[in-house]
């Protein structure tokens, strides 16, 4: 089964970066802003793509203890879907800046 897939990466300064991008490259992924590609990936089972696809980059790519790699698909009901399959989330860098209302203390 073929899937289209969304993929976000962060490896930071010293990631592997040429691994990456030749992985990215043999999968004709196309280039959809900074750290965000888009290609299709072939699996064998829409359940076990996330597993599948981290396995596939893990053999391919050496990632670090802070890197991570989210990636999002559409499930058999059109859904959107997402999971981190390497390393998990971090606070938002623009958690507190919103607008937020104070409560009164009298």
């Amino acid at each position: 089964m073929t899937k289209t897939i969304w993929l976000s990466f962060d490896l930071g300064v010293t990631g592997d970066y040429p691994k990456l991008y030749a992985w990215l490259d043999n999968h004709a992924a196309t280039e959809c802003g900074d750290n965000l590609a888009v290609f299709k990936y072939e699996t064998p089972d829409e359940e076990t793509l996330p597993d599948t696809l981290k396995n596939d980059l893990e053999s391919h790519v050496t990632f670090g203890a802070r890197d991570r790699v989210y990636v999002i698909w559409k499930n058999k009901q059109g859904l959107n879907k997402g999971r981190f399959i390497i390393g998990k989330r971090k606070a938002s860098p623009w958690q507190g800046y919103g607008a937020s209302e104070v409560e009164d203390d009298s």
